[in-house]
């Protein structure tokens, strides 16, 4: 297949090797990957936020970047379930809110190709196997988009379930949110830094070397937490774990998803 890479505003300054692991997972399988360098946010911050008419350029943006190479590639991929949500689930209502019919319907013919990075494997790929190797525990943290938006459901543990040497231990309360909320942590910090000790905890307390999770974001928010508490357990991407191999081993970098010393 053909798959194009939304990498997302987050991964591109904050966690590139997210977007790298995403690349890696999917040429190992077979896969041609393309970047299309003209992208730039999904607009969610925007929405999420209510500001649907502000959100408007940002989608027409994002629709202009893909839509013209929707007959030149079999799927997008995102390595977010947040921004992969707001694809699918907001970019048609932000259209709709302004009444742009004809931005509604290239919206909707870019979203029916969009997916997040375990559904692309899961779905559409049809693969849990990956080849890959990771011999530590982790904890999984099913982010709120990808779990309420998406309903990826069961399958990131499917893929992880794959996972040689892998060892996957309980989250308590794994389905509370982390309380970053992209602009929620920022007008609500009291709550959202609330949450996230609640969050840490329970990460603490399954015993696992690893926190995964599917949105570098939500990594970053609990994995920064867990850094300044002095907390053993390390924040990592699902892509960075189904990238790492016997040959080519994952080596956390010390500058993103919280993990910077």
């Amino acid at each position: 297949m053909r798959i194009s890479l939304m990498t997302t505003c987050l991964v591109d300054v904050m966690a590139p090797d997210v977007a790298r692991a995403t690349v890696t997972v999917l040429e190992r399988l077979g896969h041609e990957v393309v970047f299309d360098t003209r992208q730039t946010c999904c607009g969610q911050m925007h929405t999420n936020t209510g500001y649907y008419t502000e959100a408007a350029p940002v989608v027409r943006s994002f629709v202009d970047t893909f839509e013209p190479s929707l007959d030149s590639v079999d799927a997008i991929v995102m390595p977010s379930g947040s921004c992969a949500g707001c694809v699918r689930d907001q970019h048609q209502l932000v259209a709709r809110h302004e009444g742009d019919e004809e931005l509604e319907q290239r919206a909707a013919a870019v979203s029916a190709k969009t997916y997040e990075l375990s559904e692309l494997l899961v779905d559409v790929l049809k693969v849990s196997d990956v080849g890959a190797y990771f011999p530590h525990s982790v904890t999984y943290h099913p982010t709120c988009h990808s779990m309420r938006v998406l309903k990826v459901g069961p399958r990131p543990l499917k893929l992880l379930g794959a996972v040689e040497g892998l060892q996957m231990k309980r989250l308590e309360e794994s389905d509370t949110c982390c309380g970053f909320g992209g602009t929620f942590s920022v007008k609500n910090d009291a709550t959202s830094d609330a949450m996230v000790t609640d969050k840490a905890a329970n990460v603490v307390s399954s015993g696992a070397e690893y926190v995964v999770a599917g949105d570098a974001s939500c990594l970053m928010n609990i994995g920064g937490k867990l850094r300044r508490t002095d907390a053993a357990p390390r924040a990592i991407h699902l892509a960075q774990i189904l990238a790492s191999t016997r040959e080519d081993p994952f080596v956390p970098a010390e500058t993103i998803l919280g993990n910077a010393s």
